[in-house]
């Protein structure tokens, strides 16, 4: 119980670090699944869009 005491603002930190990572990574499969870009900006005007998506027929 002691130890629990002692690092107590340790085990904050490093849950509120976990939670914002689980964020993240649950924005980027959804943004994914919808087909968003990962940088955040259009396809249309990227130079790399041929590289980066494959064109659905």
């Amino acid at each position: 119980m002691n130890w629990l005491t002692e690092n107590i603002s340790t085990i904050i930190v490093i849950l509120i670090l976990v939670a914002v990572v689980a964020l993240v990574i649950v924005r980027m499969v959804k943004n994914k699944k919808a087909g968003k870009s990962s940088c955040g900006c259009g396809c249309s005007t990227c130079t790399f869009e041929e590289q980066c998506h494959s064109k659905k027929k």
